[in-house]
């Protein structure tokens, strides 16, 4: 299977407005493809509104995400909801944080 890959034209300090990439199959092995854009969507996604496996950004999406705003399975941010959440505002199973609501909750800090 080929990879794919699409670059929007648009740009903003050389970062592109959109960034959709995704790898391939090698053989038996997946080569995963990373996306960088303020819109970055692929198998590894950096930027302001990322959506991948892992995502990095002001916004992340995917089962491993890291942002300001993140979300899946396991989310680490200011403000995360995950099964394994960590950050200042939780939510999650395990959720670990200043507010930290979950079936196994860990409040950081005094109060």
């Amino acid at each position: 299977m080929q990879s794919y890959e699409y670059r929007s034209t648009q740009s903003w300090r050389g970062i592109p407005v959109v960034h959709v990439a995704f790898g391939r199959w090698d053989g038996r092995r997946y080569q995963p493809a990373r996306a960088r854009g303020l819109i970055a969507v692929g198998d590894t996604a950096v930027g302001m509104v990322a959506v991948g496996i892992v995502a990095v950004g002001g916004v992340a999406a995917g089962p491993v995400a890291l942002g300001l705003a993140a979300v899946g399975l396991v989310a680490v941010g200011l403000a995360s909801v995950g099964v394994v959440a960590v950050g200042l505002v939780t939510v999650g199973i395990v959720a670990i944080g200043l507010r930290a609501v979950g079936v196994i909750g860990v409040h950081l800090g005094a109060g």
